[in-house]
């Protein structure tokens, strides 16, 4: 995984629909998508999901499932993103394999240091701002979260809440290795442009700072 993680939502998309942003997404230099379907059936998650896997597969860009691991498992995703209410990390690595790619969401500093005995691929730091596009979660980490996590942990860190292109910049610069982004890029006038701008922003960003994507 590296630069722009994508994480869908469906009402952002509009009448564009999900798998035409994200195969905007794809064609810009998205390095991950994430499938995001709080409202949809099973069925629609799972016809949705099986879509967007193939049609991201020709450019190895992997799929990851928010929270449905079984959803996972019917259309062999690359793996899930869970919250700190959703399975437990452990449990869906039993189920997923040892290749699966498992990302866990933080939203405490008592979330961070748990994670250090889990073997989760990466966690999403969560939100680094005030973002409305989720309103279930904690405070924001702020850069100043970013840079403490970043000191402390042994995971990769994907930052995600406000942030765009003004801002993905500062996120590199304070520990993030990855930016996940949802309205900057679901709800752009033209997802592709974004992504691009985006993408180019995080690659000088973190030549910058000296280091690769290690997501």
């Amino acid at each position: 995984m590296k630069g722009v993680y994508l994480v869908t939502d469906r009402e952002l998309c509009g009448t564009r629909g999900v798998t035409a942003v994200v195969a905007a997404a794809a064609r810009a230099g998205a390095g991950c998508v994430q499938l995001r379907e709080k409202t949809a059936s099973t069925r629609r998650f799972i016809d949705t999901a099986t879509r967007i896997l193939t049609l991201l597969a020709p450019q190895g860009i992997p799929l990851i499932i928010n929270d449905r691991v079984d959803v996972a498992l019917a259309v062999g995703a690359h793996g899930v993103h869970v919250g700190q209410s959703d399975m437990p990390p452990e449990t869906a690595r039993q189920l997923l394999g040892p290749d699966a790619i498992i990302g866990l969401s933080v939203e405490t500093w008592d979330d961070v240091v748990a994670a250090q005995q889990l073997e989760v691929d990466y966690l999403g730091i969560s939100p680094v701002h005030a973002t409305p596009t989720k309103k279930d979660t904690k405070e924001p980490w702020g850069l100043a979260g970013i840079t403490r996590i970043s000191n402390f942990t042994r995971h990769p860190l994907v930052g995600i809440g406000g942030l765009d292109a003004s801002n993905a910049a500062a996120a590199i610069r304070a520990g993030a290795d990855c930016i996940a982004v949802v309205s900057a890029i679901c709800a752009a006038a033209d997802p592709f442009e974004a992504t691009t701008e985006l993408c180019e922003t995080i690659e000088q960003a973190l030549a910058e700072r000296g280091t690769k994507p290690t997501v």
